[in-house]
């Protein structure tokens, strides 16, 4: 070959491969909603991991996606809204976390892939018919095991040895709740615990169910897994310890904001596993082949400054048992 020649076929090389380039890189850029429950500064905690996951598939917002974020800031009655500008911006798909929020994408879009984080109960609440083929345009990661209010009740009685008298926070707006308190009231039976519950689906209502607690006088509180509670739960929590009332529930959170224990499935890494379905959509996966993920890792924590609030001492097989515990 003459040198002529080969010096035009490597600048023609040269030419073609940032044109290539520069071709994928004016190629679409996915698009995905992201229905928060609460506000995108008191759901960090979920939120790094998620990210975290999506850079180990090696996805970047701004680079190579874009992440709508809409925060309906403890207010169920926000989501049908908030959707309808998720659906506006021509999302690829849609994910949410936890019960109400996905019943409401669902009822919204039949068409636009949905992937769940932390729901209660895909069967029971009648999100999917079966968590092995969910069908339809949604799947994701269910948090459903079987008694997790009941061992919440036997971790305060490990605490509270002549615990008696429960009251528990439920948000009857929140289709999961069902199975929650069925469990509950089944443990609370053969525990001969008292139960009494107090319903709040609005962080208005707070302040009532407050008064009524002080009325009642229990000995202690159990906080149904709801992104309501966890929304206000620097509410709740001062509520509690002002009181003088041990605490569980299903969300670190809380016990970062003063509670004195939470046991339950890892949320964060949850989050941090969903993206492993956003990877597989966007590559052209159907959700309805996608089965449905059951947890695989459970946390206890415990807060020992609350405990000492509280003059409650933890037992040392309790203190063994903790992933975490804060000093």
């Amino acid at each position: 070959m003459r040198r002529r020649e080969f010096i035009t076929i490597l600048g023609g090389a040269a030419v073609l491969w940032p044109l290539s380039a520069r071709a994928q890189n004016t190629g679409k850029i996915p698009r995905i909603g992201f229905l928060g429950n609460s506000t995108a500064a008191m759901e960090t905690n979920l939120i790094g991991p998620f990210r975290d996951g999506l850079r180990q598939f090696g996805y970047e917002e701004g680079r190579n996606l874009i992440i709508e974020f809409r925060w309906a800031e403890g207010k169920y009655d926000r989501f049908p809204a908030l959707i309808a500008e998720l659906l506006a911006t021509k999302v690829d798909l849609i994910v949410t976390a936890g019960t109400p929020a996905t019943l409401a994408v669902k009822k919204a879009t039949s068409t636009v892939p949905l992937i769940f984080i932390a729901l209660g109960d895909p069967v029971g609440t009648g999100v999917v018919p079966s968590l092995a083929r969910p069908e339809g345009n949604l799947t994701g990661l269910s948090s459903i095991a079987p008694d997790l209010e009941g061992k919440r009740l036997g971790l305060l009685r490990e605490v509270v040895p002549k615990l008696s008298h429960v009251a528990f926070f439920l948000n009857p707006a929140n289709a999961f709740h069902t199975v929650s308190v069925r469990q509950a009231r089944v443990a609370a039976q053969s525990l001969d615990i008292k139960l009494q519950a107090f319903e709040v689906d609005k962080s208005e209502q707070l302040d009532g169910a407050f008064a009524s607690i002080v009325k009642e006088k229990p000995d202690a509180l159990l906080i149904l897994a709801d992104r309501v509670f966890l929304h206000n739960r620097k509410r709740m929590m001062q509520f509690a310890i002002q009181q003088r009332l041990p605490s569980i529930n299903a969300y670190r959170e809380l016990v970062d904001a003063g509670g004195l224990m939470s046991y339950g499935p890892s949320y964060e890494d949850m989050h941090r596993r969903a993206a492993s379905y956003v990877d597989k959509i966007l590559k052209g996966a159907k959700p309805a082949d996608l089965p449905i993920e059951q947890p695989t890792k459970f946390t206890l924590l415990i807060n020992l400054k609350t405990a000492r609030v509280l003059g409650l001492e933890i037992p040392p097989t309790l203190l063994a048992r903790a992933d975490e515990v804060i000093e």
